[in-house]
């Protein structure tokens, strides 16, 4: 998950070592699978069908991510099930695209023999927003392969570019379907990033499940501090949170404990963890054993953060999105909180019985995010025209982006994780 600096540079280990087979899976698994391919994606098969809207999905089983499957129990697959099993793991999240190529470690194959293995498979995609389209494909193609569900995992590259956030995500969810389930993984912290286009990638059309990669050894913090500063953004979003906690930089058992009960504290959903190949026999230890549930005596941050004159970022794009939508229709999506804004909050506050305060906080965020936002179109598009003559043509109109794109990250609090 952390690939700031490994862009294509994956074909080092060029072929995977054969599988380890069993008799009772011989069947079902792979012999020969090869990673890092840059093969343009294929295959005919068709995308699952998406779970019915309130049954659980993949997400709500704890989960282990999967950078190389040979790394993993040395790439035996009735070996990667039993380690799961005994930690109580119930879905692998494994990488199945760099950019725009696609790794064929990803395969209907795998995913046939974890599924006889009672596990679920997610794919995750690392992507960069130099080539939207052909990243939208090689999701597209994991799904077609079988995936449960499918992950963006979109960090430093894709700040600031909010039309190829738009047009990736058109142009896969017009390839998956508007129900598959879709999630993204990124910066927990949403205050560090106001040019990182969350509004794009958890806004309308986009993913709905909601995985921030809360390493909290590698932030700095801890196991509650991660959880609070989080989860006083990420809400905001309206979508389940699914916690990504760490087991690398050797996590002590407490800790992954801690981790564990914080996510009953939050909601109950289960975390997943990154990831296997650094995973010690202490932290799997620490995966399967039993909690007691929520911290007892802790009550979970519920307050919203405060947006005013003068606030800049992503935040500020979603709440005019909201605004907009609310029937503020003069105000512009432009990411920087200004007198315009201002008047659109007074007036929006006035309109639903509020303080009249022109700000956005504890009290006007939940009324605020009744409204449905819109959708702005950043990426590129035609436009029909009609000519005084009745003829009708078309134009292009360019890409754009909010004002608060060009905004530097506050801080990066998580770091390049260890070379492949």
């Amino acid at each position: 998950m952390f690939e700031v600096d490994v862009k294509p540079r994956r074909n080092a280990a060029s072929v995977f070592r054969p599988l380890l087979l069993t008799t009772f899976l011989a069947m079902a698994l792979i012999a020969y699978m090869p990673t890092a391919a840059c093969a343009v994606p294929g295959g005919a098969g068709q995308s699952p069908e998406a779970p019915a809207a309130g049954e659980p999905t993949s997400f709500d089983r704890a989960g282990m991510w999967v950078w190389y499957v040979e790394r993993s129990e040395g790439g035996s697959v009735p070996e990667i099930v039993s380690r799961a099993r005994r930690a109580g793991i119930g879905t692998l999240y494994i990488k199945a695209g760099d950019a725009g190529n696609y790794w064929s470690q990803f395969s209907s194959g795998l995913v046939d023999a974890l599924h006889r293995g009672g596990l679920d498979v997610c794919a995750w995609q690392f992507v960069y927003g130099e080539r939207p389209v052909a990243e939208a494909k090689v999701g597209a193609a994991a799904a077609r392969r079988g995936a449960d569900c499918l992950v963006i995992d979109a960090e430093a590259h894709y700040e600031g570019r909010y039309a190829a956030a738009d047009l990736y995500v058109r142009a896969l969810r017009a390839r998956i379907g508007e129900r598959f389930p879709l999630s993204l993984a990124t910066f927990p912290y949403v205050d560090y990033h106001p040019s990182f286009p969350y509004s794009v990638f958890l806004g309308p059309g986009g993913a709905t499940y909601n995985q921030p990669q809360m390493y909290w050894k590698a932030i700095g913090t801890s196991v509650r501090g991660v959880y609070e500063h989080t989860y006083l953004f990420n809400r905001l979003w309206e979508h389940p949170i699914y916690p990504i906690g760490q087991t690398y930089m050797r996590p002590g058992r407490g800790e992954i404990l801690g981790f564990r009960r914080f996510a009953d504290s939050y909601g109950g959903r289960p975390p997943s963890w990154w990831s296997w190949q650094e995973t010690s026999t202490r932290a799997w230890d620490a995966l399967g054993a039993g909690t007691a549930g929520p911290i007892a005596g802790y009550s979970p941050v519920t307050s919203h953060p405060m947006l005013r004159r003068g606030s800049r970022g992503d935040l500020v794009v979603w709440a005019q999105q909201h605004l907009v939508g609310a029937g503020q229709s003069q105000l512009s999506v432009t990411g920087f909180f200004g007198p315009q804004t201002a008047a659109a909050v007074r007036s929006f506050q006035l309109s639903r019985g509020l303080p009249v305060d022109g700000r956005i906080g504890t009290e006007t965020w939940p009324s605020l995010l009744e409204a449905t936002p819109v959708r702005p179109r950043w990426s590129a598009r035609r436009v029909r025209t009609r000519r005084g003559s009745g003829a009708r043509s078309s134009r292009l109109v360019g890409p754009s982006r909010p004002r608060s794109a060009s905004l530097p990250a506050k801080a990066y609090e998580t770091s390049p994780g260890p070379a492949p």
